[in-house]
């Protein structure tokens, strides 16, 4: 007694309308064989490309690269209201009392809420704050800076919450900001 499990009874298992498995197509077959020529010529490529002989234009410079740093003569004042202006104009009375700093943006940018506290008698605007981010260990990655347009009163203080600062590296792992100027009201 036969099963029926030859060749003509495996085709009932098949279907209607679909190819057995015994026949497929020299396209297919081509097409395969095409993509797997293609994966290997980017490996050999790559790896040919990564084992180039180093050349004189694609090796950095062992040399440190020093940098110029441009001064500003600073403009004297020519009447007593102008040595008034440049002179209440510092930072003597400014102070940051408290920072801190914490990731956003997918941990690429750097959000600092911090206090600025004003014990002049004028009012400021127009502060410019510049922060310097460190590794754990302490060596120095990167500065950012940023001018603040807002105001800060005479004799008080005011929050700035969250206040995006601009892309840091992904191991800063410590931040420090300081003033650098501000314009009297």
């Amino acid at each position: 007694m036969s099963a029926g499990f030859g060749w003509i009874g495996l085709r009932n298992l098949v279907g209607n309308g679909e190819a057995s498995p015994r026949s497929g197509s020299a396209t297919n077959v081509w097409f395969t064989r095409g993509l797997l020529g293609l994966l290997a010529g980017f490996l050999v490529g790559g790896a040919v490309w990564l084992l180039m002989l180093p050349s004189q234009n694609n090796i950095a410079q062992a040399e440190p690269v020093n940098l110029a740093l441009a001064s500003v003569d600073p403009v004297l004042p020519t009447s007593a209201s102008d040595t008034a202006a440049a002179r209440g104009a510092g930072l003597d009375g400014l102070k940051i009392s408290s920072q801190t700093w914490r990731r956003g943006g997918l941990g690429s940018k750097a959000l600092v809420t911090f206090t600025v506290r004003n014990d002049n008698d004028y009012a400021v605007k127009d502060i410019e704050i510049v922060c310097a981010f460190t590794r754990r260990d302490g060596s120095h990655l990167t500065d950012r800076s940023r001018v603040l347009a807002d105001t800060v009163g005479m004799k008080s203080r005011k929050t700035f919450a969250r206040v995006s600062i601009g892309f840091v590296n992904l191991n800063a792992d410590q931040a420090k900001c300081s003033l650098v100027t501000a314009r009297r009201v």
